[in-house]
């Protein structure tokens, strides 16, 4: 491995990752179409009087205006699964920079425990694509210092809650490093894994670990739930100076997607409109934008019209795109996979009470897995996440 370190440069300091193209921007008006929200200086620039409805003058956060989402239902492009869109987004990258590297337990020649490093150990070598002994502390730690150096390790646990072994190096040292080094450092890490319940795979592979980094200081957390997004995150996570987790949903490893034949990231901090509305804000990401949206459908038979949006950004949180939908819908349901107890949603509802209170015209409500290790059994672990009827039966209570 030391072959491939270099020494470290100049230090640099920290950078907000921002790919769009200010040209390309419009505003949020066609429902029938997807949109991401991008980010822009040119967003200072305009106003969103015309495409939202506010009760008050308050001005908008200026961090971002909505575009259109790259248009995947055209005769361009090609379909991927989602693990195949991460495949195909870090050989990209480890094409484009020598300095990217894959480090993790069975990432080598057998391609990953989900085969998102399949193929790239034959392509570039066992000393870019690093298999690891079973010690997760101990090769975050080798990551953190190979970043250290001039090296981009993308870090793979084989199951997220693997990484709980590596919490002291991602706490005291990949997150902090950069503060505590006065800026001499730059740790642009990529740590990445499957997480999430699962079919059975009972309490310790079934982890949610979203709520245990958050309030780590220095990292960035963003969840993919699309093969469009999955291999546009992936991008940008390793080109950002800033260690990233990247949260992948073992249930969303096989959804697969048409995505563009050429090059493009997406933005670390913003969220995706997925659903435009106007009675209802639903706030959710990673697999539970499926439920939501399953959910969606019979709310619409019954007269609702809700508005959907995954935030993708886990830290920070766009309070953009969510404090213009919380001004137009006046209602917020959050729906998470992760712990009610501390979890993404309870830090996603102090966020829209301190910064949108005057816009509520009923408290926000939280729909979270229950406070209990995931059972084993298939009907129990069920019963333990939030399901379509539960979403139905909130909206129908905060829209009455």
């Amino acid at each position: 491995m030391s072959s491939i370190i270099h020494g470290a440069g100049a230090a640099t300091a920290l950078s907000t990752f921002n790919p769009v193209d200010s040209k390309k921007l419009t505003n949020l008006s066609v429902r029938s179409q997807r949109y991401i929200v991008a980010g822009s200086e040119a967003s200072k620039k305009k106003s969103f009087g015309s495409a939202l409805t506010v009760r008050h003058s308050q001005k908008l956060i200026p961090n971002a205006v909505a575009t259109k989402e790259a248009d995947t239902s055209t005769s361009t492009g090609h379909e991927l699964l989602l693990f195949e869109a991460l495949q195909e987004g870090l050989e990209e990258e480890m094409d484009r920079d020598a300095n990217v590297c894959v480090m993790g337990e069975d990432v080598g020649h057998y391609g990953g425990s989900y085969k998102v490093t399949k193929g790239l150990a034959d392509k570039f070598g066992d000393l870019r694509v690093l298999d690891t002994p079973i010690c997760e502390n101990a090769f975050t730690g080798m990551a953190i210092g190979a970043a250290m150096t001039g090296l981009r390790p993308v870090i793979e646990g084989m199951n997220m809650g693997f990484l709980l072994l590596a919490f002291n190096q991602i706490s005291n040292n990949c997150g902090m490093l950069h503060y505590t080094s006065g800026g001499q450092f730059t740790i642009p890490v990529v740590i990445r894994g499957p997480g999430g319940v699962g079919r059975q795979l009972g309490a310790e592979h079934s982890q949610r670990l979203e709520s245990y980094f958050q309030s780590i200081p220095g990292i960035q957390m963003v969840a993919c739930s699309t093969p469009y997004n999955a291999k546009g995150l992936m991008k940008a996570a390793i080109r950002s100076e800033n260690p990233v987790i990247l949260f992948e949903h073992v249930l969303l490893y096989n959804l697969k997607e048409k995505i563009p034949d050429e090059d493009y990231i997406c933005n670390l901090e913003e969220a995706e409109m997925v659903r435009p509305g106007e009675h209802i804000t639903i706030l959710t990401y990673s697999r539970m934008r499926y439920h939501v949206m399953q959910a969606a459908k019979t709310l619409v038979n019954k007269g609702y019209d809700p508005e959907v949006i995954d935030i993708r950004s886990l830290k920070p949180f766009d309070l953009h795109t969510i404090g213009n939908s919380v001004k137009k819908t006046h209602r917020v349901l959050i729906v998470e996979e992760c712990m009610r107890t501390g979890g993404i949603g309870a830090s996603l509802t102090a966020a829209i009470n301190e910064n949108f209170h005057d816009y509520l015209d009923a408290p926000v409500m939280c729909l979270s897995s229950q406070d209990v290790p995931t059972p084993y059994a298939g009907t129990l672990e069920e019963w333990t996440v939030v399901q379509p009827a539960q979403i139905v039966t909130a909206v129908e209570q905060l829209c009455q």
